[in-house]
């Protein structure tokens, strides 16, 4: 079935919004891009987005599918069965489509269980974003993430976490170089693994063809996962000019997550453990200084929110979207973080941009979100998400892919 979107504004992933510009999609994929006048005679179903753009689905680079966003996560999840976090997992996948996320990375999960979410969703049988999994993190003994994720300690045992990782199905691997907020005793600023630990990690995540993702909060940790070769830095909080001088000679990822810190920060008093506000709260400012530091340098940045934390909830990815905005990201730069930049980070091809060949999997949204960032971030402001050329309904939500039909009008 064909179907032509037409009359607004068309923002591709890459370059700013046009307007006069229709898009063709044929079952799944984009068939056509072109002036709208390339389109007379067109006699299918047209959607028509006048008022509106068109836009790429928007891609979460962090997230944790198996953490409620309640105000103590952990908790909340170790107290689940399995099969509960199975179908909470998926769940909160669906949600997180249905508010206009079509691909997310997960960056930490337990026990492998997401992971059954994941091929369901990639593979078409329940609708869902497009998914790719870290399995379990890998963390010193006492680091941060202990509390579910691989712990291990000294060269040898490290590179055998990775195998292990990569064995269980993992699409990348994670290291965790640095404490963090949501662990006890542990410093965001303090560096865990040792240089010569992360680059053995690394090395063997790499030597099996895997992307990396670290943990990375505290100067040294930071340094030292990027001296190793890793993909992405996730959160970098305490980011100096030096750290971000050797990031861009790296060709070094960020994925600033700033809807973390802000939803902990801004939810005081609301069942969040007191040390886990406590260090959010002194370093909140360190984070956005240094997320501005690097956008301002030229950085490589994608979209992440570490959705699942407190208060950080599946569904509401888009917020990251007016945070960035708000510490001096332009609007258009915005959308490209999460979007193209973000596809390419995750490694999603065919994803994070609207062209001949990729698939369609749009957002539609009111206004134009390259002068006005609300018009994505928003979800009030979203018509209407597409995955794989279907739209995504609320009552659809709830069943699988087969529920799912492409557009009959519009």
């Amino acid at each position: 079935m064909k179907i032509l979107y037409k009359g607004g504004a068309l923002f591709d992933g890459d370059n700013a919004p046009v307007s006069d510009h229709g898009v063709l999609v044929d079952g799944d994929t984009v068939a056509q891009v072109a002036p709208v006048a390339s389109f007379d005679g067109f006699d299918g179903t047209v959607v028509d987005t006048a008022g509106g753009t068109l836009m790429p689905g928007l891609i979460d680079c962090h997230v944790h599918l198996c953490l409620g966003a309640e105000g103590d996560p952990g908790t909340a999840a170790e107290k689940l069965l399995p099969g509960q976090t199975v179908m909470k997992a998926l769940a909160r996948a669906q949600t997180t489509l249905a508010g206009g996320v079509t691909g997310i990375r997960d960056c930490g999960g337990r026990d492998y269980l997401e992971f059954a979410v994941r091929d369901s969703c990639n593979a078409g049988d329940l609708m869902g974003p497009s998914i790719r999994a870290s399995g379990k993190m890998i963390c010193m003994t006492g680091g941060h993430g202990n509390r579910h994720g691989r712990v291990a300690d000294g060269i040898d045992e490290v590179v055998k976490a990775v195998r292990e990782q990569v064995h269980a199905g993992s699409d990348l691997v994670k290291i965790m170089a640095t404490g963090g907020v949501m662990t006890p005793g542990v410093n965001p600023e303090d560096a865990h693994y040792s240089a010569e630990e992360m680059a053995a990690g690394i090395h063997e995540a790499n030597r099996f063809h895997k992307r990396t993702a670290s943990h990375a909060q505290g100067t040294e940790g930071i340094l030292n996962a990027v001296r190793g070769g890793i993909t992405s830095i996730e959160h970098g909080i305490f980011m100096t000019e030096k750290t971000v001088q050797e990031m861009m000679e790296h060709g070094t990822w960020l994925v600033p997550t700033l809807a973390a810190l802000h939803n902990i920060v801004s939810m005081k008093d609301s069942g969040i453990p007191d040390y886990v506000m406590e260090k959010a709260e002194r370093i909140a400012e360190h984070h956005v200084a240094s997320i501005k530091m690097f956008y301002d340098a030229g950085g490589r940045i994608a979209m992440g929110t570490d959705a699942g934390t407190p208060f950080n909830k599946h569904g509401a990815n888009s917020d990251e979207l007016a945070l960035m905005v708000g510490i001096g990201v332009a609007p258009i730069d915005a959308l490209k973080i999460a979007t193209s930049s973000a596809a390419d980070l995750v490694d999603l091809p065919g994803e994070g941009r609207i062209a001949k060949g990729s698939f369609a999997d749009f957002l539609i949204v009111e206004g134009d979100p390259a002068t006005d960032i609300d018009s994505a971030a928003k979800r009030e402001n979203h018509r209407m998400v597409v995955k794989r050329g279907a739209a995504i309904t609320g009552a659809a939500m709830k069943m699988g892919a087969a529920a799912f039909q492409p557009l009959a009008a519009f």
